[in-house]
């Protein structure tokens, strides 16, 4: 007769657990095989086992995109060059009598804008395995932080570019104090501010002279345009009857206006030093195209360098001024 094997009862606080559940059991229990001081102060010794929770959205520092683009003159090109033509002094004519005989007038005179262009790029990458693995979709942060940087690139290049290899910024073009008449198409004109880097006494004054400098059929749609520091001058100025010169919109969406004008803040405008072109004012639809060749276009390439993928942007652009009665500016300076 064989020796009799005797049952036991089974206790679930012995049994062995497979990997997630053994910590589980572990939490639920207080009994495993194998007894460790568990700590999630370190990795080996249950820190790996704490549970974590990753943000999947990753935050980020807003820039500061200009906002010239929305007020320009936006026009789609289908190759590479692009020529506008502008009429200057319309087409003269004259009285006669009758039965007075009319002579021949003079015809309107024409001048070419061709905005230069250049092209951006973009050329980030990531391993196969980030891709994979990441919780967070990589290839759409990527193609929206491409989309945030081409955006302030281009900004800065409808400002201040200087026109290789990219826009030309209507910063960027020959100034003079001479009114519209008397001063050379292309060459923009400025009103002095009466002080070399700050405003004169009477700086409201000033601000009127700047927006009667600008034609009446231009001031249709017209705008100012400064950065951040200058509109932070301008918000404090008063009138002799202690009213303040800069009104906030009324509602929301409806833009801030200064002496009844929308005022548009672009960080790419200088701020105020001496002889400094600090505040622009004009009719932006008619003084500056922008012309581009088509939307960013991104090429997702996991050929070229393996194991990266790279994800190559594009977008050719250009820009310049294509009406300088259009637009006056402030310059900082005496006279």
């Amino acid at each position: 007769m064989g020796e009799m094997v005797m049952a036991r009862p089974v206790l679930e606080g012995a049994a062995a657990k497979v990997g997630s559940r053994a910590f589980a059991g572990y939490v639920r229990s207080g009994a495993t095989l194998e007894m460790k001081a568990f700590s999630g102060v370190s990795g080996d010794s249950g820190g790996y086992a704490v549970p974590k929770e990753i943000d999947a959205v990753i935050d980020a520092t807003l820039k500061s995109i200009s906002p010239i683009r929305a007020v320009a003159n936006v026009v789609a090109v289908g190759s590479a060059g692009y020529r506008k033509l502008v009429t200057t002094g319309g087409t003269p004519s004259g009285w006669a009598a009758e039965n007075g005989a009319r002579s021949e007038t003079a015809t309107p005179a024409f001048v070419e804008i061709a905005p230069p262009m250049g092209e951006l790029y973009a050329n980030p990458s990531a391993t196969q395995a980030m891709l994979d693995d990441a919780l967070f979709d990589v290839e759409e942060w990527l193609a929206g932080e491409i989309a945030a940087e081409f955006a302030k690139a281009e900004g800065a290049a409808f400002v201040n570019g200087n026109g290789t290899n990219r826009p030309k910024g209507f910063l960027q073009s020959p100034t003079a104090a001479t009114a519209d008449a008397a001063r050379p198409f292309g060459t923009l004109q400025y009103v002095p501010a009466g002080a070399a880097g700050d405003f004169s006494a009477n700086p409201q004054e000033r601000l009127i002279d700047l927006v009667q400098s600008l034609r009446a059929p231009y001031r249709q749609g017209a705008s100012f345009v400064m950065n951040a520091a200058t509109l932070a001058r301008i918000r404090k100025f008063k009138t002799s009857d202690g009213a303040f010169i800069w009104q906030p919109g009324l509602a929301e969406g409806q833009p801030a206006t200064l002496l009844g004008y929308p005022v548009i803040e672009a960080e790419d405008m200088p701020d105020i030093a001496a002889n400094s072109l600090s505040i622009a004012f004009g009719n932006f639809r008619a003084g500056y195209v922008i012309a581009e060749r088509s939307e960013t276009a991104i090429l997702r390439d996991p050929y070229s360098n393996k194991p990266f993928v790279s994800f190559y942007a594009t977008k050719r652009v250009g820009g310049c001024v294509s009406n300088s009665e259009a637009i006056k500016l402030m310059k900082f300076a005496a006279n």
